[in-house]
Parts: structure tokens; C-alpha cells; sequence
């Protein structure tokens, strides 16, 4: 992504937007910060502990946030936790995180890189900045720690955080040194980060904001300066389940983790009433835009124009416009036709997580029968049950509705060797021909 792809700004202040779309929850030096903003020409950092090899959609937000103050003149920092990373932060956990190794921590780092060049650049002015904490809190020795950093907190400032105060009520779990000590790791960041980059902004989810105004009470007590901090909502949905979970499964960035047309569909799901707020937040469309699109979609819900917009924004921002296109053919074909046209690779894609069955070609040959193939796949527990669904119209064999048990031969393949069995609305099985 370079400066020129990107969309016209707003006409709002820096924060005015921000807040009108719902992106900020605390601040720290209100007045002065929005001065800083509107001034350009600042540094803000956000930090991401590398405990998976891909990012995921919780973590787009305070992406988002980075690309939308660059293009207001800051300049971004990414932070990548190698060494935070290896003590896991207490802050929203109820448990303490299993331990990573340096080795497993470090490949995290080179696979997330690539991902966040999708949302800031990396060239031209104020070009965003990637570091690793690991780089100056490894050589650090402990003696040493504790009498530049560890001196400036006491234990009383450390529990009266709401991470860690949670932690320490709940008996049974507790929290160790361990993730103790997170704070203070955290704390030192910003001051090298203020340091060696004149950063004079932290950012970070609500639930970082007792480890955001650490790093600022330090930055003070050393440095004497005054620096700032903005804290994101934490998301849930109207539903009130946990946002960026699909089924329980996280929603990645990473393609080989959720399929672009995977990751199309989450978006598409989005109820009705979290829409326009997800619009808001997610997307770099202006704000009379979405009102203009979500209007739209109040008058035809059932269109589903607003989900398909930021559907479409998401998916090609992530993931490219070949990938878009991808997911819309296999959306088309899935949902308004027959399935016919799509490649394996395609089918793949899109069912990777429904039940599937591996059958030799031999099996046409052999008299292979709709019903008996509704067995062997799982669908039904019976041929008899198999021919009173079919009989009652629950079958599709590639999205046609079956009328009648069959034998099917390989002209009913809806790829060069997949077919796809459908029984109600949404049971899928896959079947594969070797």
C-alpha cells in the first residue's frame, strides 16, 4: 500500500472522526493530544504480541487506527513483541498464557511483517516503522532492570491496575511474577520508543490502558516529557458474543489459515444491527457514505447491501482483488445456481471445513447410488432415511435438488473430481474422487 491508494481524507479533525466512528474509549491528555494530532507530524506506536503466525480480525482495529493517522501526517510504529511476547500479557485473561519459545516467537515476527504492509505503508513520508521490543530488553541485565525501571513503581501503583487487581482477586487463579513484571516491560518501551523515535503516543485496546498510562508515568519520571496514550473499544457483537469469532474459530489474516472466501463470509454473516458500526470501523469510507449505504439497506435488509460493502472493503484489503473476485464467483455460484465451473481448488477453498469422503473413481462404475452416497458421507445414518429425505425434497446434489435416488456417474461432478452433497439448508459434505 502506498499513499496514493488510499481514500481522500476526511474533512473532521483527527479525533472528531475518530470518535464518530467509534474508535476511541479513554484518552490520556485530552486537549493536547488533539492539538498533536491536528499539528501532524507525530509518532504513535501500538504493540502486538507474535503468539500465532498470523494476525487475525481482533487485531485490525488498532491496525486500522495506524493507517488512519498516517494518512493524517503521523508516522506509525509496530511494534512487535519478542520480548513481551515471551511473558504474556494478564490484561483481559482470567489464565496465565502458555510460555513460547524464542524460536517459535521468531518466526511469528517474519510472518506477521508481511501482513501489516497490507494496511500501512512502508515508503514515502512519514513511512511506518516496525521494531522488536526483544532488540533492547534482551541484553538488559536483571540487576540492572530493576534499578532503572523496577525503582520507579511500587507493588501498590502495579495491583491497583485493573489487569492485574482482577487476577489477584480471583484466588484459585492468581498471577505469577511472571506476567507480573509485563507492565514494566511495557512501560519501558514507550520510553525507548520515545528515545530513539521522539514517539509521543501509545495506542492500544481498552484493556491495555492501565500498561499505556504506566508507560506514560515513566516516560515522565525519567524523561520529564509528557507524552500520551488513546485506548480502542473492546468489540462484541449486537449478540453479545466476542467479535472476530466465527463458530469459535478465530478469523485470520493469514489465507492458508481462513480461506479468502472463509474470510469473505464472516463478514457477510455481520447482523444487521453491528453493520453500520463495523462500517465505521473497519472501513476508509466516509462517514456520509455509510450513512447514504446503511439507508439504503434499512429500506431492503434483504439485499444485504451494507454487509456486501464491507464485505468487499475487507476482503480486498486483506487479501487483493484476484481474491475478491475468487470469493464473489464461489458466492455466486453457491448461492444463486447450480454448482458448476468452479476448479478443485476453488470447491476446496470454500468447503475446507465441512465433513468430506475420499471415494475411488471405480465407484461409478460400480452402480454408485444417491442415496448409498448420503450413507457413506455421513448425512444420513440409513439407506431408508437417505430415500425419505431425497423423497421429501432435503437433497441437493451441486445445489439441484434431488427428487429421486439415483445412480450417479461422473457427469454429476461439479468439478474435474469433486462433487458436493447438500441435505436442508446448511449441511454440506464434500466428496472426492481420486
Amino acid at each position: 500500500m502506498t499513499h496514493d491508494d488510499l481514500p481522500p481524507m476526511t474533512a473532521l479533525s483527527t479525533l472528531s472522526d475518530l470518535r464518530a466512528r467509534g474508535m476511541i474509549e479513554q484518552l490520556a491528555g485530552d486537549e493536547a493530544l488533539e492539538n498533536l494530532l491536528e499539528a501532524g507530524g507525530a509518532t504513535i506506536y501500538i504493540g502486538f504480541d507474535p503468539t500465532a503466525d498470523s494476525l487475525h480480525v481482533g487485531h485490525l482495529l488498532p491496525i486500522l487506527l495506524l493507517a488512519r493517522l498516517q494518512r493524517r501526517g503521523h508516522t506509525p510504529i509496530v511494534l512487535v513483541g519478542g520480548a513481551t511476547g515471551m511473558i504474556g500479557d494478564p490484561s483481559g485473561r482470567s489464565s496465565e498464557r502458555p510460555l513460547l519459545t524464542t524460536e517459535m516467537i521468531a518466526a511469528n515476527v517474519d510472518a506477521i511483517r508481511p501482513q501489516l504492509s497490507k494496511f500501512v505503508s512502508f515508503e514515502g513520508r512519514n513511512a511506518a516503522i516496525v521494531v522488536d521490543n526483544g532488540d533492547w530488553t534482551r541484553p538488559v541485565g536483571y540487576l540492572e532492570w530493576l534499578r532503572t525501571v523496577g525503582k520507579h513503581f511500587t507493588v501498590n501503583y502495579m495491583c491497583a491496575k485493573e489487569s492485574v487487581r482482577r487476577r489477584l482477586e480471583d484466588r484459585e487463579q492468581g498471577i505469577s511474577y511472571t506476567e507480573f513484571s509485563y507492565m514494566l516491560i511495557q512501560a519501558n518501551d514507550f520510553v525507548h520508543l520515545f528515545d530513539h523515535y521522539g514517539c509521543t503516543v501509545q495506542a492500544g485496546g481498552s484493556d491495555q490502558w492501565g500498561n499505556i498510562t504506566a508507560g506514560i508515568d515513566l516516560v515522565r519520571k525519567t524523561r520529564g516529557a509528557e507524552v500520551y496514550g488513546m485506548t480502542l473499544p473492546l468489540l462484541s457483537t449486537a449478540a453479545g458474543e466476542k467479535f472476530g469469532k466465527s463458530a469459535g474459530n478465530a478469523i485470520w489474516l493469514d489465507p492458508r489459515r481462513t480461506t479468502p472466501y472463509q474470510f469473505y463470509q464472516f463478514w457477510m454473516q455481520t447482523d444487521d444491527r453491528d453493520v453500520e458500526r463495523y462500517l465505521k470501523l473497519f472501513t476508509f469510507e466516509s462517514l456520509p457514505s455509510i450513512a447514504e449505504v446503511c439507508a439504503a439497506h434499512r429500506a431492503a435488509p434483504e439485499r444485504r447491501g451494507a454487509q456486501k460493502l464491507l464485505a468487499a472493503r475487507m476482503t480486498e484489503v486483506v487479501h487483493g482483488q484476484d481474491a475478491l473476485e475468487d470469493a464473489l464467483r464461489a458466492t455466486e455460484a453457491l448461492f444463486t445456481r447450480e454448482l458448476s465451473g468452479l476448479s478443485d481448488e476453488e470447491i476446496a477453498a470454500v468447503f475446507s471445513d465441512v465433513p468430506s469422503l475420499t471415494l475411488e473413481r471405480a465407484a461409478f462404475a460400480a452402480g454408485l447410488r444417491l442415496a448409498h452416497l448420503l450413507v457413506q458421507a455421513g448425512a444420513c445414518v440409513s439407506r431408508g432415511e437417505a430415500n425419505r429425505l431425497i423423497q421429501g425434497g432435503g437433497v441437493y446434489l451441486n445445489n439441484r435438488r434431488m427428487d429421486a435416488d439415483r445412480t450417479l456417474s461422473e457427469s454429476d461432478l461439479a468439478s474435474n473430481s469433486m462433487l458436493l452433497l447438500r441435505t436442508g439448508k446448511k449441511s454440506y459434505y464434500l466428496v472426492r474422487f481420486a
